[in-house]
């Protein structure tokens, strides 16, 4: 897997997780994520939010379910509403994190390619080629939790904290 910059951890790192809605899994992936950092003292070397590759859910908070399950753990949501992946995004992000193969091909679509390399699938940091589960099918926010809590460690083992 290409990382962007070398291996040297760089002084400031702009992570966005992205999923279809941005109400389940990439808000999940955002605040596990800067938990996360907060917790290693890393928080001020990060900039970490989520967005959706469509429309549907634009301004909604976050699910109830992904909020039941971050609360179990101390993780807070309170106002994080949907936002939708912008072009631009590319270059505002270091690394633009989809949580599964359809995900990956509308940021592609969104974002006119990737010519630097930046779009990654969360999993794959795990060395897994699955999909991060999707509890608006499933309901298994549980699921969803451990594979968005596999795919955060990875990722920041990955850029070398």
């Amino acid at each position: 897997m290409k990382k962007v910059e070398n291996s040297v951890p760089k002084a400031h790192i702009a992570l966005l997780m992205v999923c279809h809605g941005n109400i389940c899994r990439s808000p999940m992936a955002e605040f596990v994520l800067k938990d996360m950092v907060k917790k290693a003292g890393l928080a001020d070397q990060f900039e970490i939010a989520s967005a959706a590759t469509s429309t549907e859910e634009i301004g909604n908070p976050v699910h109830w379910g992904t909020r039941e399950r971050l609360a179990r753990e101390g993780i807070r949501t309170e106002g994080k509403t949907a936002v939708q992946l912008k072009k631009s995004d590319y270059n505002k992000y270091d690394y633009l994190i989809g949580m599964d193969e359809r995900n990956i091909r509308n940021m592609l679509r969104m974002l006119g390619g990737d010519p630097d390399g930046k779009v990654f699938k969360l999993l794959s940091f795990t060395g897994s080629g699955r999909d991060v589960a999707d509890p608006w099918y499933t309901g298994d926010f549980e699921a969803t939790y451990e594979d968005v809590t596999a795919g955060c460690k990875a990722l920041l083992d990955y850029l070398g904290y």
